[in-house]
């Protein structure tokens, strides 16, 4: 510990000892646990203790925890802790008898302090630290500290339960620890007592008849198959899977998600999954005997593990479909034809399983429907992949949804009646079908399936979630659409599909939603981006209303829209899509999107708008866009006036990035500094490098990146950063060539960026000279001020000494310390 906190040390145990003194902030007392474990971990516990007896008064004050906060006792307990996890320590307070007062009956455990969770936590934190050795056990064994963990699994605080049981598989773990060593096959009769008196509560807990002891029990053998993985644990599950194994007997089944929750952390253990302890059997009895929602999640489960065998996988499968194969035999006339997704289960599911009620109905659906979502990418898929009744089950859902199916029987009838207008189930269902598209079908399936998207695109009873829904899914089956063969960028069907949705898309795009119009603008971006070049597409965009409608769009009431609209008339003009249309006040003039795009970038006051603009005239100049390649400097120094001067910082950066794009278009591309490159990377000629310059000056690209230097956020110091040292890297050649500058533009400069550094940038630079520049640039620490960038932004605060001047300054004791971040 270092001299300055060690003098600081006793003014804060005082203050922290007296319940008078304000106490800081909960985070003050997270950071002071670090700073002791850090202290801890790196020397002796012990040592710090002698050097600092002012810690072991601190504890004293919590065998009168009455007259503690709950934040501060808990402070204690967790601090007693630490220093008692190294086993000296732990001997030097046991002698004092401070550790059984603290953490036994005659500490807080019986007092008013314990109906505080805050306590209990702290309480448990403690003995969870110093449980690392066997001095430790054996207290935890004398002290009665066992049974109360055993009570604090069924807590009111749900974070107080789960730290019980996860306490109870460390201490079950460090017990076995030395035993599991010598003897793994032990049995658990001759394991040591701390760990027979958990394993037998755990076995008494299994048997109970109360679910929420059944719960726990599940729990923390969760936890402990989940994060052991010792030959013990073979011997444990062996012990207690019979115990695991009544409890599919019962109806219902009690707790049965912790109860699949178990059975897969013990199917994904590397010591259980590969020894014959009974494991396949147990979980092919559990997926027959669990209802079907819960059933669901230990199939994806069991489908998702690397190694299992085939009989159980078909059959995880086969549970995993039983809600889709319901659904189709109750929309087709004959169940069992080509329709249905299999039907193999040992238990098919019946209407009475599936729709007991509505929610019961609608969460079954949707949970199918999701985990096969993710279950589709996955290498270990069941094979082969049922594309086909995939695909009809997921439109047969969608008709249901909007009432176009037809049933056959009274379970269709039902469904219809359930899942009408049903968000929910269309949002899954969307979903899953735009993952089908990844797939092949029958040419008459994928036919359903653009039928279904566009009615639910056309349709005024779709939700705007749904719509934007409707809209991905839609992009996702236009992409994966095979190219015809004779040439184009999509097959008939498609062409076709597009033709008739521009004539909708108008509609979104006035919709009173804006997240409607906002969906439209995202999905009219994507398509143009993707098929703008291609002439069928051309000619039916040309033809609609939708440029038009675009582009008034850009005045739109909403922030979100303008951004998307103007995302949009990026691409549109791009690809040569805009109709300039007629100037407002003045019908025979024609007013440029260039103009108009400026206009947002000046005047928006939203962010989003203002950063769309920098995107799409970055891209733009990336691309050598008409309207800018007709005089990129005048139109590169019209931007960067305005965004230099944008308190949005994201537009900011997008200023520098747009610069930095200009700057690659004039010098070259940055090369790749690579060690092992056979020369190093060229700079450019000086003469070229001093013509190109010239218009950087002209445009004040150095004024801004200058400024951008000392941002105060923190991005876009980093990206001027990058931007001069990129440009140092090209000039290298024309500086060695001026050699070292030292004139009056160069003071002057020098002098400007060291007021912008102090806070003053009122003053522009003014016009610069190349020689000015390059020398600025050479004498610049670029490389020190980017790693000091890269350092957090409280690096400079975070020292212990820094927090114990905080703390103490809140307490009054320091009152000439200004607190800072940390």
């Amino acid at each position: 510990m270092d001299p300055e906190c060690s003098q600081l040390l006793p003014a804060l145990c005082a203050v922290l000892a007296d319940p008078r003194q304000p106490v800081a902030d909960d985070t003050c007392l997270e950071k002071l646990l670090d700073w002791f474990k850090t202290i801890a971990d790196a020397g002796s516990s012990l040592l710090l203790l002698q050097e600092n007896p002012c810690l072991v008064t601190l504890l004293c004050p919590v065998l009168k925890p009455q007259d503690l906060s709950p934040r501060v006792l808990a402070f204690l307990l967790r601090l007693a802790g630490i220093l008692a996890a190294q086993e000296d320590c732990f001997q030097h307070l046991q002698q004092g008898d401070l550790l059984p007062r603290l953490f036994g009956e005659a500490g807080p455990l019986g007092g008013a302090a314990w109906t505080a969770p805050t306590v209990r936590s702290g309480w448990i934190q403690g003995l969870c630290s110093l449980t690392q050795h066997p001095s430790a056990l054996c207290f935890l064994a004398h002290s009665g500290a066992v049974d109360t963990i055993f009570s604090l699994q069924g807590d009111s605080s749900l974070f107080v339960a789960s730290a019980a049981g996860q306490l109870l598989v460390h201490i079950l773990g460090l017990s076995m620890q030395a035993p599991a060593e010598g003897h793994p096959s032990l049995q658990p009769a001759h394991w040591p007592a701390c760990a027979q008196k958990i394993v037998g509560h755990i076995e008494e807990s299994l048997r109970a008849t109360a679910t929420p002891q059944v719960t726990q029990a599940l729990n923390v053998l969760t936890t402990m198959f989940s994060h052991c993985h010792d030959p013990w644990t073979q011997v444990l599950w062996v012990h207690l899977s019979p115990l695991v194994a009544c409890l599919l007997e019962k109806d219902p089944v009690p707790a049965a998600h912790s109860l699949v929750d178990l059975l897969l952390s013990v199917a994904r253990s590397p010591v259980l999954s590969s020894s014959s302890c009974g494991l396949w059997d147990t979980l092919a009895q559990t997926l027959s005997r669990l209802r079907a929602s819960q059933a669901g999640p230990l199939a994806l489960g069991i489908l998702k593990l690397q190694e299992c065998p085939k009989a159980l996988r078909a059959q995880a499968f086969a549970v995993l479909l039983q809600p889709l194969t319901c659904v189709l035999e109750a929309t087709t006339q004959a169940p069992g034809l080509p329709g249905s997704v299999g039907g193999t289960a040992d238990a098919p599911l019946t209407a009475g399983m599936l729709l007991p009620s509505k929610a019961a109905c609608v969460g079954l659906l949707c949970q199918t429907l999701a985990h096969l979502e993710l279950l589709q990418p996955l290498p270990q898929r069941p094979s082969p992949w049922p594309w086909a009744p995939l695909l009809s089950a997921a439109v047969t859902i969608l008709r249901l949804c909007n009432g176009s199916a037809t049933p056959t029987s009274d379970t269709g009838t039902h469904l219809c009646a359930f899942l009408a207008g049903c968000v929910r189930v269309q949002r899954a269902a969307l979903d899953f079908l735009g993952t089908l598209s990844q797939g092949t079908g029958p040419q008459e399936l994928v036919t359903q399936v653009f039928a279904i998207l566009l009615e639910y695109l056309t349709s005024p009873d779709s939700s705007p979630t749904v719509l934007k829904k409707a809209f991905q899914a839609t992009l996702q089956w236009l992409q994966s659409s095979p190219k015809p063969s004779g040439g184009g960028d999509l097959e008939p069907h498609a062409q076709l599909f597009l033709r008739e949705l521009l004539p909708v898309l108008p509609k979104r795009l006035c919709s009173p939603c804006w997240d409607v119009r906002d969906s439209g603008l995202e999905f009219l971006t994507q398509t143009v981006r993707r098929w703008g070049g291609q002439a069928g597409f051309r000619h039916a965009l040309l033809a609609s209303e939708v440029p038009e409608l675009t582009e008034q769009l850009l005045r739109d009431p909403e922030s979100y829209v303008r951004a998307s609209a103007v995302a949009a008339m990026g691409q549109l003009s791009s690809r040569g899509l805009h109709i300039i249309p007629a100037s407002p006040g003045h019908p025979g003039a024609q007013q440029s999107l260039l103009e108009e795009l400026l206009h947002i970038l000046s005047t928006d006051s939203e962010g989003f708008p203002r950063r769309a603009v920098m995107q799409v005239f970055t891209q733009w100049l990336r691309d050598s866009h008409a309207d800018v390649a007709a005089d990129t400097e005048h139109f590169v120094a019209r931007v960067l006036r305005v965004a230099s001067q944008d308190l949005d910082w994201e537009v900011r950066a997008q200023g520098l990035e747009l610069a930095l794009v200009f700057l690659e278009q004039t010098l070259g591309q940055p090369s790749s500094s690579c060690p092992y490159a056979m020369t190093p990377p060229a700079a450019a000629p000086p003469s070229l490098v001093a013509q190109a310059l010239q218009p950087f000056c002209r445009v004040q690209l150095f004024d801004f990146a200058f400024r951008a230097l000392f941002d105060c956020d923190r991005p876009v110091a980093q990206k001027s950063c990058d931007l001069l040292l990129f440009l140092r890297a090209k000039t290298a050649s024309y500086s060695d060539q001026q050699g070292s500058s030292s004139g009056p533009d160069v003071a002057s400069l020098e002098a400007a960026l060291q007021r912008w550094q102090a806070g003053d940038q009122g003053q522009p630079l003014g016009d610069l000279e190349p020689e000015a520049v390059v020398a600025v640039l050479r004498s610049l620490d670029l490389e020190g001020l980017r790693g000091a960038l890269a350092e957090s932004s409280d690096h400079a605060e975070q020292s212990p000494l820094s927090l114990l001047q905080d703390m103490l300054a809140t307490a009054g004791i320091l009152g000439e310390n200004e607190a800072d971040c940390y």
